[in-house]
């Protein structure tokens, strides 16, 4: 492997940059490679020590083991308001010469350093940092990460190319993720048949992983606005299904254990008390519920208060209604995060098992 440095892009938003990067990273690490990471240009970030870190960075350095240092792991943030502070006073700004000195330093470090791109390849164009242009100031192949698909999946493709043709950069190959089981190898026969027309290998295609989407209860919280009144240190708890108060029944409990009880809170006791007797029907040693969600006005007392003390669960308020609260949770886009250590692993083991790493870095040697 010749470059040090590789870029990880994706045709848009939420299509598993971060899943390519983790595997990647795990990856090459027990092939025996010293891996760095870096998030040129990031948009959700942190405050540490007075600096702005982006998120990612944080995970990856518990992944890899390294101190986080803001001027090389995070250089760039595009967080809100930066567009307009930038286009204020650009000659105040030499976003270019930021990742620039980050790149040289890590590549000084490491034997790879995969740097992982924000959103789709036009995020940050307004600085001058595209994800195009960051690959092409670090010297970076790229790895363009596409939704699993045939038809849109090469239609985003082919939108994505120019953009990094005109940049200069190279394009390693394709990852498709996010792939229904049953379609995988119809998807794969198709998607390598054209890529091979425009010279681009496929270097893996990644099943869709249900777990992988599963969100927590803080975020739960956040898409409804709501006020945790008890067991807030438990919003890390997973949720893999929604159930209505209403509409309880033991079939739920046979296919998930970590479900969300969204209930009027006019009848979280009714609820409850289903539940509870239904958890004894089964002989589950564990409760069922990951998190109880009132909607609505009303004052919660009884069976409701008894079961969430007793097994610590999270109860949180909010003024929509049911209908409403489910609509806004079924528009929550999922991130692997610091608080989802089991996405982390999952996330590394599908890549590993799906991503041909020998020809990555046969591709790289050109470079």
């Amino acid at each position: 492997m010749k470059n040090r440095n590789l870029y990880i892009a994706a045709t848009d938003q939420h299509v598993g940059k971060t899943t390519t990067t983790l595997g990647l990273a795990a990856a090459f690490r027990d092939r025996g490679k010293k891996v760095g990471y870096s998030k040129p240009v990031g948009q959700m970030a942190l405050e540490i020590n007075m600096f702005k870190v982006d998120k990612d960075a944080l995970l990856f350095a518990d992944l890899l083991g390294f101190e986080i240092d803001p001027a090389l792991h995070s250089p760039v943030i595009m967080d809100r308001g930066a567009t307009v502070r930038y286009l204020d006073n650009q000659n105040a700004f030499d976003l270019e010469s930021l990742i620039d000195q980050a790149a040289r330093a890590l590549e000084q470090q490491y034997d790879l350093v995969i740097h992982e791109g924000t959103g789709h390849p036009g995020v940050g164009a307004v600085g001058g940092v595209s994800n195009a242009d960051a690959a092409r100031i670090i010297g970076a192949p790229v790895i363009l990460v596409a939704e699993g698909g045939i038809g849109n999946t090469l239609d985003r493709i082919d939108l994505c190319l120019p953009i990094f043709e005109e940049a200069g950069v190279p394009i390693l190959g394709i990852v498709a993720n996010k792939v229904w089981l049953n379609k995988k190898e119809k998807i794969t026969d198709y998607l390598r048949a054209k890529l091979e027309q425009w010279n681009l290998p496929l270097l893996g295609v990644l099943p869709y992983d249900e777990s992988l989407a599963f969100p927590l209860m803080e975020s739960i919280v956040q898409a409804v606005k709501g006020i945790t009144v008890a067991n807030e240190q438990n919003l890390t708890n997973k949720v893999e299904e929604i159930i209505a108060g209403s509409l309880v029944e033991a079939k739920d409990f046979e296919t998930h254990n970590h479900l969300l009880l969204v209930v009027s809170a006019q009848r979280t006791d009714e609820a409850v008390e289903r539940v509870i007797a239904l958890s004894k029907q089964l002989g589950l040693d564990r409760p069922p519920i990951s998190g109880i969600l009132a909607t609505g006005s009303g004052l919660i007392t009884g069976a409701t208060v008894d079961y969430v003390r007793q097994h610590r669960i999270p109860l949180v308020r909010t003024s929509l209604d049911t209908f409403g609260s489910v609509v806004k949770i079924s528009k929550i886009e999922v991130k692997i995060n610091r608080s989802t250590p089991w996405k982390v692993k999952s996330a590394i083991e599908l890549v590993k098992q799906h991503v041909d790493f020998n020809l990555i870095e046969k591709l790289m040697a050109k470079y």
